[in-house]
């Protein structure tokens, strides 16, 4: 596997190894060893999520607070989107830089989102299924969104020819600054 940092500490690009042939290809999508290893601690998963979306579908941005909050390890199986991870920690000084990572069935990356980072991703295919691995289970009182266009985070969403769709609890996430953000 090839682990690429990015400017977010802790937010880690996997790329596993892919054997292809004429018949197709294989690859190892988890390896518990090899994931412990490239984040530099034991982390256990407890629930997988599968998501199937259109283009132009924006899920996100989305975190949970403690007692629940979640490390995630994304990936789509099928489709194509841009995959956002922002830092909701207060105390960090890379708290609302974000970084954004084209995920797909053809580049086969993953993204570790550590505990503490808001997540979130439009579908720039036709169709998308994202798959995802959490490291705790989904907890309604703990999560918490912020809205995806907000001019304090500034992300650059790529245009993926439709026009946007959101969730109703998406479309009135509070601001960043107004957001329960980590400590």
């Amino acid at each position: 596997m090839n682990i690429i940092p990015t400017e977010l500490p802790g937010v880690l690009i996997l790329e596993p190894k892919v054997f292809g042939d004429a018949r197709g290809f294989f690859m190892e999508s988890f390896n518990q060893r090899a994931f412990d290893a490239a984040v530099g601690q034991s982390r256990t998963f407890v629930q997988d999520n599968v998501s199937r979306s259109a283009r132009g579908v924006l899920r996100g941005l989305h975190f949970q607070r403690e007692p629940h909050a979640q490390g995630k390890l994304v990936r789509v199986s099928a489709g194509r989107v841009f995959d956002v991870a922002i830092d909701a920690r207060r105390s960090s000084p890379t708290c609302g830089r974000w970084v954004g990572v084209e995920l797909s069935d053809e580049n086969h990356r993953q993204l570790w989102i550590p505990p503490g980072f808001a997540h979130g991703f439009l579908v720039l295919s036709d169709r998308a299924d994202f798959v995802y691995k959490t490291t705790d289970y989904y907890a309604p009182a703990s999560e918490r969104a912020v809205r995806f266009d907000d001019p304090d985070l500034a992300i650059r969403w790529p245009d993926c020819g439709v026009e946007l769709q959101l969730s109703p609890r998406d479309a009135v996430a509070p601001r960043w600054r107004d957001a329960d953000l980590f400590p």
